[in-house]
């Protein structure tokens, strides 16, 4: 079977025709005029094309783009860009799309990459892949859930919201080799009207891609959340968590300590079990949509009690 087309990132600042994004380019740094880790950009995907501007066009939706302060990309060296392979500095930067997950109860589904897969392997991330040709955003985000994780929802049954765009390479530092992949990540937050506990009821995940799956609740989120990059490591909230686990087909409990959650990139060697940074990201930005929805309903309920 012929590979779906790729999407790929297109830049456009001060109004000028999107042009395609090279790999070795920082996309966030192209839009920092002070070279900060974040900034705000406008963005949607058409066709082929993941469109990133500084200005507002037909239908764009305006997010937060971050990057780690180590991403390789920022920090490679001019030595190190001329070394890498002709068809990696050729490969543009990629689009991907993840999906967070809302239960009615406010928990939201993270799964464990397997550790056959080439990158990330055994790291906690949302459900997620690449767009292919023509799709939006949510079509992609919900056929990613649907293949990994078995949940099968349709984009006209459910509210969702963009939560911001992440810049990734793999692998992740440059002590642990030269980039072989860029990204960049589409965070989508997918509201459920079904309890954490209905949904997990329906979990069938592919086991080529997930090893585990597990429901986090906003305190945990934040615990986790509070290990980013940059952010001095609390202690631990609790010794265990349970998870589930994919086994040949079949579903079991385990614990997992909880410590492992909380895990940061080693800065040479192999890998560790953790979260991604890019879903502790993730994850601040969703607490944030809570606050901001906590926050106006309160509102609402002062301004009926007024009246």
């Amino acid at each position: 079977m012929e590979s779906a087309k790729r999407v790929l990132v297109y830049l456009s600042k001060e109004s000028s025709v999107a042009q395609c994004a090279k790999f070795l380019q920082s996309i966030t740094g192209h839009y920092s005029a002070d070279q900060k880790n974040k900034v705000f950009v406008n963005c949607r995907a058409v066709q082929e094309q993941f469109i990133i501007s500084d200005q507002q066009f037909s239908n764009s939706c305006r997010v937060q783009l971050k990057r780690p302060s180590f991403c390789p990309i920022s920090n490679i060296s001019p030595s190190q860009a001329s070394s890498l392979p002709e068809e990696v500095r050729d490969r543009g930067v990629d689009v991907g799309v993840a999906v967070l997950l809302q239960s009615v109860n406010q928990k939201v589904l993270l799964t464990r990459r397997t550790k056959t897969l080439r990158i990330f392997p055994n790291v906690w991330v949302p459900p997620g892949g690449h767009i292919e040709s023509g799709e939006q955003l949510l079509e992609a985000g919900l056929r990613e859930l649907h293949e990994e994780t078995g949940l099968q929802l349709h984009s006209e049954k459910v509210s969702w919201s963009m939560l911001g765009l992440w810049e990734s390479a793999f692998p992740p530092l440059l002590s642990q080799g030269l980039p072989r992949r860029h990204h960049i990540v589409a965070y989508l937050l997918v509201l459920s009207g079904e309890t954490h506990q209905q949904l997990q009821e329906k979990l069938s995940p592919d086991e080529r891609e997930v090893s585990a799956c597990v429901w986090l609740d906003p305190c945990l989120a934040e615990h986790i959340a509070a290990t980013e990059d940059g952010v001095q490591e609390p202690g631990r909230k609790s010794p265990i968590l349970g998870i589930t686990e994919v086994n040949d087909g079949s579903l079991t409990q385990s614990d997992l300590p909880v410590s492992t959650f909380l895990n940061r990139a080693p800065m040479d060697g192999e890998d560790l079990e953790r979260v991604s940074t890019g879903t502790k990201y993730a994850l601040k930005l969703w607490l944030d949509t809570l606050q901001q929805n906590s926050c106006a309903a309160s509102t609402t309920a002062r301004r009926h009690r007024l009246d």
